[in-house]
């Protein structure tokens, strides 16, 4: 199977190519890509810090009440739940903080969604999708932090039922890094990516 990654030493022509950054599978937007390994050496610990300006869209269930918000809430390994990689809010955790602003509140079939423009403070893993499934507005499409622990299991297993393609509306979930800016070696970077057509159609 291909990777990303292959196809950029591809392209490079060399095997010096590096992902500086990741996003989860089913997350579309930016990805920085180091040509050498200096470089990924030096802007990995830059991501690593809060240096580094990061800018998500997200459409979520139900209508987001404030027009801004900061959740702050620890992150750690969830131990309740079935799915080995899922974590969750928990006071012994890692510190993490997002904020969140309010873009649209729009009905889609007879249900409320909210639009968000979302800048995380932190990098845990999947800081943003936890943190919005926690004040009770997860992602659509979400197979981890959705409703049910057991579509993600049956997604693994190539096993979805047309009941569960119902329930996600979408085939990947509608969370976008749409944006990046940092200052390296004297000079300001800024990364822009728009949303693919299965986000904008969702949003009419």
């Amino acid at each position: 199977m291909s990777s990303l990654v292959g196809r950029v030493r591809l392209y490079l022509g060399h095997a010096e190519g590096r992902l500086v950054n990741r996003l989860d599978r089913e997350t579309s937007g930016v990805v920085l890509v180091a040509k050498h390994v200096d470089a990924a050496g030096h802007l990995g610990k830059l991501i690593a810090s809060t240096a580094v300006e990061k800018r998500y869209w997200a459409i979520v269930h139900r209508h987001v009440a404030e027009t801004e918000l900061t959740i702050d809430a620890s992150l750690g390994k969830d131990e309740r739940s079935v799915v080995a990689i899922k974590d969750c809010v928990r006071s012994d955790g890692a510190v993490a903080r997002t904020r969140v602003t309010t873009l649209r509140t729009f009905v889609r079939n007879g249900a409320p969604f909210t639009w968000l423009d979302i800048a995380p403070e932190s990098g845990r893993k999947h800081q943003i999708r936890i943190h919005l499934s926690h004040i009770g507005h997860s992602i659509v499409g979400d197979k981890i932090y959705g409703s049910d622990d057991q579509i993600y299991l049956r997604f693994i297993a190539g096993t979805l039922t047309p009941q569960d393609e119902a329930a996600l509306m979408v085939p990947n979930h509608l969370l976008h890094a749409r944006a990046m800016a940092f200052s390296w070696r004297g000079r300001l970077y800024n990364f822009e990516a728009g949303p693919d057509g299965s986000f904008m159609a969702f949003l009419g």
